[in-house]
């Protein structure tokens, strides 16, 4: 009698049972589709990369303060040249200047490239960082960064910090040139538009800078002597052409580019960058390859 009762109370519970092995079973299938469908989601589709011209990079000027005479440099000047390659930050386009100082030249070795104008230009970042540490080789990214500029980490990460921040719309265009007779003067017209909101009290200005990518020297002296030493970028010409109207916010120009006879002009570009003129914040950049055809970049 007591094993029929078992059997009986088992019989009551079996629908029960049943149902919640079939709750259970549902609700694993469910479990196991969520994550089949995460995994094939992550590897299907992946993170949207940015590519070179694809009008969605935000230009972010980082510039290196470096010369011939210092042995430190050489490793930065390779980040730099890395950096111009590789475009290794999403989101960011980088422009790259290379720009040689000329306090090192008493060492031993005069920098072909250097220039006092570089110097000065240091110096005024040191005003604005509030750092009376002058030295090199020293990387500025957007005018409100700087560290070592060896330390590919720390460009990395303040470039994809500057790339966040707005920025105006830029333009150069190199118009049909009517007289192709002088090979060594271009003309250009800059234009910029939409700038961001100037530091109170500031007032912003538009720069033209051009450099020479894939030059070496072969050092005979000072601290890299017997070194043969390759740099991108090199700052050749570096003006201002005006201020921004800040009623306006915007900026128009034409101006010549004069080449000189020992620049290769294949490797040469031109770059338009707005600046704060005391708090050094870059507002907006493009640059555009100084050839003869005609053309234009927008940012």
């Amino acid at each position: 009698m007591k094993i029929r009762g078992e059997f009986l109370k088992l019989i009551e519970v079996l629908p029960t049972m049943k149902f919640l092995i079939s709750a259970l079973t549902i609700l694993l299938a469910a479990l196991f589709l969520a994550v089949f469908t995460a995994r094939r989601g992550s590897t299907t589709a992946p993170p949207a990369t940015f590519e070179p011209g694809d009008g969605v990079r935000s230009p972010v000027i980082v510039e290196l303060f470096t010369s011939e005479g210092c042995s430190s440099c050489p490793p930065a000047d390779a980040v730099l040249a890395q950096l111009q390659k590789t475009q290794p930050v999403a989101g960011a386009e980088v422009i790259t200047l290379s720009e040689h100082v000329d306090y090192w030249n008493y060492i031993g070795w005069s920098d072909p490239f250097s220039s006092a104008l570089y110097s000065a230009r240091q110096e005024t970042y040191a005003q604005a960082f509030r750092s009376e540490r002058i030295y090199t080789p020293q990387m500025v990214v957007d005018g409100q960064t700087e560290f070592i500029g060896s330390s590919l980490d720390k460009a990395r990460e303040a470039i994809a910090k500057a790339a966040r921040s707005p920025k105006a719309d830029v333009r150069i265009i190199i118009p049909q040139a009517k007289d192709e007779k002088d090979k060594q003067a271009v003309r250009l017209s800059a234009s910029v538009k939409n700038v961001p909101l100037v530091t109170k009290g500031d007032v912003a200005e538009v720069i033209m800078v051009i450099t020479e990518d894939r030059l070496s020297s072969d050092v005979s002296r000072g601290e890299n002597s017997g070194r043969r030493l390759a740099h991108t970028s090199v700052v050749r010409e570096m003006r201002a052409l005006g201020g921004i109207d800040p009623a306006t916010k915007s900026f128009e120009s034409e101006t010549t580019a004069v080449i000189d006879n020992g620049w290769k002009r294949d490797d040469l570009r031109v770059i338009i960058l707005a600046q704060e003129r005391a708090h050094r914040r870059v507002l907006g950049a493009a640059v555009l390859n100084l050839s003869a055809t005609p053309q234009s970049h927008n940012r």
